[in-house]
């Protein structure tokens, strides 16, 4: 009973969630373009790909933007027709981005994002309130960065990551009558990305960028039990008399590749695409270290080792922009971001859909300001949950829809 209570659900996910399914909203005139990355005008391109500074056409470039995201996920029982709905609030994700260049052709940069974050609510007393009550992430990337152009139609840049995350989660205990929180505001993680900016012809832009994996990791987390009978739970796994106990984690997030091009078929006129692919199958297990509560393997009883199955997963993205005046710009876009795991590995605390997104937007430019606003409807694909794992089945939707403004200054 004790490997039960924890090994369902105990943190599936709970940073894979901030850095795999990544929520695509740092750039307000990207998202308008379904999130294509080949764009140089401003300091944006840094979080994309950080060789596309050197191709930004002022010495001096700010942004900053923000979102608001909102999603309900409805799961229902097919056996009993039980139907649960989540109350999730508005997520605000943000973004400000520098980048300026001291010398010609040397460009240096700074990100910072919050591109993997959420609130997921389900009614306390639901079906699978022993996976999951109530999730809430953050994940925060600072990116320190430079460019150097080795050619006029040809730039290579490089970035430092250092991920810094949090988690809040709610759970029930049904064994004890309670609920588990687990809470980490600690976790961090380091990597890099590189990329090579292309411009071979003045109509052409093409962009190559990698983002390495990071290895988030939660060395001071707490899981509090509050259950009626506290002290024979505290006994009886070892936690301390506030009803604690400690653990360590490392949660692996995935490399990303992208692959971007913008092509300007008139003055006015301009065609981007992107390939995003995203190596998931890093995510084969999650492994949990309690300081004492027993509820792991015999041979180790302190570790949980949980399967997670990932698999690698890729979006393809498409949009345009068209220059009504030197003023105004309209943006249209649409994308398929696919699910990294099947319906047969689902999980309600991160849930996840193929899913089809329309964009759009509109762009203002005022000699060296900007404004940018963007729209995004989500049609995620319904799936039939079939996780043996966690004893969860049935069938399992969501909507979904984005806003951003984002402002911009660039000194020439």
């Amino acid at each position: 009973m004790k490997k039960i209570l924890i090994s369902t659900a105990l943190l599936a996910g709970v940073l894979s969630y901030a850095g795999g399914f990544r929520v695509s909203l740092q750039g307000v005139r990207q998202l308008a373009m379904a999130h294509t990355s080949a764009h140089a005008e401003d300091a944006s391109v840094t979080f994309f790909n950080p060789a596309g500074m050197s191709f930004i056409p002022s010495k001096l470039s700010i942004v900053a933007g923000g979102f608001g995201a909102s999603n309900t996920v409805t799961f229902q029982n097919l056996n009993t027709l039980t139907s649960t709905e989540t109350d999730n609030p508005l997520g605000t994700p943000i973004y400000a981005a520098i980048a300026f260049k001291p010398i010609e052709k040397l460009s240096i940069g700074f990100s910072f994002s919050t591109p993997f974050g959420s609130t997921i609510q389900y009614p306390y007393d639901w079906e699978g309130r022993e996976m999951v009550q109530k999730l809430e992430l953050k994940a925060f990337y600072f990116q320190p960065m430079v460019s150097y152009k080795m050619a006029d139609w040809l730039a290579f840049g490089a970035s430092y990551i250092y991920a810094k995350g949090q988690v809040n989660w709610d759970k029930a205990v049904t064994q004890f009558g309670g609920t588990v929180n687990i809470n980490d505001d600690k976790a961090s993680g380091h990597g890099f990305g590189f990329g090579f900016y292309f411009r071979p012809d003045p109509k052409l832009d093409v962009s190559i960028a990698y983002r390495s994996p990071v290895d988030m990791k939660a060395k001071k987390g707490t899981a509090t039990f509050t259950v009626p009978a506290q002290s024979t739970v505290n006994t009886l796994l070892g936690l301390n008399s506030a009803g604690q106990d400690g653990f360590t984690a490392t949660l692996p997030l995935v490399a990303e590749y992208t692959m971007g091009l913008t092509y300007k078929v008139t003055p006015k006129w301009l065609i981007s695409a992107d390939f995003n692919y995203h190596g998931w199958e890093r995510y084969s297990q999650l492994t949990l270290d309690f300081a004492n509560a027993p509820i792991g393997n015999q041979a180790d009883p302190t570790v949980l080792v949980a399967p997670k199955n990932f698999r690698n997963s890729k979006t393809v993205r498409l949009g345009t922009e068209y220059a009504f005046t030197n003023m105004i710009f309209g943006r249209l876009g649409a994308y398929y971001d696919e699910s990294p795991y099947s319906d047969e590995h689902f999980i309600p605390e991160t849930p996840s859909f193929n899913s089809y997104v329309f964009t759009g937007g509109l762009g203002f430019k005022m000699n060296k300001f900007g404004v940018d606003l963007a729209g995004g409807y989500v049609m995620p694909q319904s799936r039939d949950v079939k996780n043996k794992t966690l004893g969860f089945y049935g069938q399992a939707k969501a909507k979904a829809f984005y806003f951003g403004l984002g402002l911009s200054y660039n000194a020439f």
